[in-house]
């Protein structure tokens, strides 16, 4: 029986090699590392990135909510979790996971983390009411 689960496991994996993790009402969707339309949501992320770091380090009235989506590698498995609050450091960034994981199990919810800007994948806040960024 573990077999067959294992073999399931890694058929999943081998297909869907990309999770994409849900956060508040949000849903879960796996998609593949080459998906176009996320590879183009996450060069519109990564592009912005830094007037987002910047907002979230001076937020004006009316914002708040501030994530960042960072991608964990688990040997072949790649699953992106949202990191809520996160904060910079010395090396890079640090925060908290936001998501159960699905697919990785290096990981765990409400872990801290530490992670670089390489593995940013998305950002997003609340302004006045509505979301802002979360490309992905």
């Amino acid at each position: 029986m573990k077999f067959l689960a294992r073999a399931v496991l890694s058929l999943m994996l081998a297909l869907a090699p990309v999770h994409v993790h849900a956060q508040g009402d949000d849903k879960t969707v796996m998609v593949r590392s080459d998906d176009p339309e996320m590879t183009t949501a996450i060069e519109q992320a990564r592009a912005s990135l830094d007037d987002f770091l910047a907002l979230s380090e001076a937020p004006p009235p009316g914002t708040d909510k501030f994530k960042l989506k960072v991608m964990i590698v688990d040997g072949d498995a790649t699953e992106h979790f949202w990191v809520i609050p996160f904060k910079r450091t010395a090396s890079g960034f640090a925060g908290i996971l936001a998501n159960e994981p699905e697919i990785v199990q290096n990981v765990v919810y409400g872990q801290y983390i530490e992670f670089s800007r390489d593995d940013i994948s998305d950002w997003g806040y609340i302004r006045d009411g509505h979301q802002v960024g979360s490309y992905t």
